[in-house]
């Protein structure tokens, strides 16, 4: 499958919970996640990640998901697999073991609305701050960057300010981190 996704910068939640209530949508309670990411051995900053994979341990709650994505098209357009795993720590010891290197870690307060097969998510994200991300998945015959220009219209029709940004989670933690 792929993942597409869209990220925007978030300037005025209110207004935001707002317009997603206008059309009938609530955010869900938040929750936590907490996301371990890894970097392929070959791959550093600065460098396209398109065509690399790159690996996520994230824990939510009392569930583990070892995720691995490889971009496609851009960044946010991925092949995704992922699965369930009993023990975090026995996965991030075998996550180094096959040569992928913990890059920096991503803890967000998440809160999710739904609609017509796209995943509104509200994710306050520690040192980089609130940002919308709008995801959906597709099969693998279509267009990751038609799916994201059409999820960019409906964020744009929100009538919200919104600032679009083109950087993963892990690339602004990591940014916001520097320079700190």
């Amino acid at each position: 499958m792929q993942e597409i996704e869209v990220k925007y910068r978030l300037r005025d939640l209110p207004a935001l919970e707002q317009a997603l209530a206008e059309r009938g949508l609530v955010l869900s309670a938040p929750i936590t996640q907490d996301d371990q990411a890894y970097a392929h051995p070959d791959w550093a900053y600065g460098q396209s990640k398109v065509g690399v994979p790159f690996a996520r341990l994230r824990t939510q709650g009392d569930q583990h998901v070892f995720t691995v994505k490889t971009p496609l098209e851009n960044e946010m357009s991925c092949l995704e697999h992922e699965s369930e795993v009993a023990d975090r720590d026995q996965m991030h010891r075998a996550i180094t073991q096959m040569g992928f290197r913990p890059t920096v870690r991503i803890v967000k307060i998440r809160r999710v609305a739904r609609m017509g097969g796209m995943a509104l998510c509200v994710d306050q994200v520690e040192h980089a701050g609130v940002f919308l991300e709008i995801e959906t998945v597709l099969d693998m015959n279509e267009s990751g960057t038609a799916a994201q220009e059409r999820l960019d219209t409906f964020a744009r029709s929100l009538g919200v300010e919104l600032e679009r940004t083109t950087d993963t989670y892990d690339s602004l933690v990591r940014a916001a981190l520097i320079s700190a």
